[in-house]
């Protein structure tokens, strides 16, 4: 899987149009696929603004979503938010995992992004990193990425099979416990399944949003093999198979997760 998350620092807003334009460039020419892009700056007061939006696949998708998420992680208070987050998969450790990187992706980035500072994010599919460096750093940039991963899925499918296993060790020590222990073990049982209720909801949510993604993914490497031709258009149609079977792979996984869930739920 290439599909990355970039973020590339300017000095000024004219640089990092520059930069824009530059990722438009490698997307024309087939040497990555441009999914979604945004600039964003960090005034004197810290606060990071959103200048342009520019999403290649369908409004709301999990493309689009996924830029978004990040941009509005690197809004806050990194150092604290993260700090805050670290042994529970919540608030932003749940938000950085939808994104599909890790805390120290942001903590890169701020050491870049001071105040007056010009940002492209971007979400692309990139096999080498060389052309986009080359041209980005010929702009003025400093460039950040990270491959993005599948943390979200793995983490549903393991808190699955986690409160499945602890709801029935709850039901198993209330079947010999007396009366007085067996209302406390019920109460522990229920907020289990209220938590297991949760995350099935959120399997159900995940796998939706993995649906829409791989789709507007195929349908924005369609549209840039209308306009290749040769050994970029044979690139782009095996990136087309590639998300295909992730896609195929992280549908199944989802669906375990929530099929551990209906078990035990019922």
């Amino acid at each position: 899987m290439d599909d990355k998350m970039i973020v590339t620092v300017f000095d000024n807003e004219k640089k990092a149009y520059e930069g824009v334009k530059v990722l438009k460039e490698l997307h024309a020419e087939g040497s990555i696929t441009l999914y979604a892009s945004a600039v964003i700056t960090k005034n004197g007061a810290g606060k990071v603004s959103v200048k342009q939006v520019d999403d290649q696949g369908p409004v709301g998708t999990g493309v689009g979503l996924a830029t978004g998420t990040l941009i509005g992680l690197l809004g806050g208070p990194v150092g604290v938010a993260i700090g805050a987050g670290v042994g529970a998969f919540g608030g932003m450790m749940y938000d950085l995992a939808k994104v599909g990187v890790g805390g120290d992706f942001l903590e890169e980035v701020a050491q870049h992004m001071k105040r007056g500072k010009v940002a492209v994010v971007a979400e692309a599919r990139e096999e080498w990193v060389m052309p986009l460096d080359t041209r980005m750093e010929a702009a003025g940039g400093v460039v950040i990425r990270r491959m993005r991963d599948e943390v979200l899925d793995s983490q549903i499918e393991r808190d699955a099979a986690a409160l499945k296993a602890e709801i029935a060790d709850l039901k198993a020590e209330r079947a010999r416990a007396n009366r007085e222990a067996k209302a406390k073990l019920q109460v522990k049982i229920n907020v289990a399944q209220a938590r297991l209720q949760k995350t099935r909801e959120r399997a159900k949510a995940a796998a939706e949003a993995t649906e829409q993604e791989m789709e507007a993914k195929v349908k924005a490497l369609k549209e840039q093999i209308a306009k290749t031709n040769g050994e970029a258009r044979a690139r782009l149609e095996a990136r087309i198979a590639e998300i295909q079977s992730d896609h195929k792979r992280r549908a199944k996984k989802l669906h375990q997760a929530w099929e551990l869930t209906k078990e035990a739920l019922t």
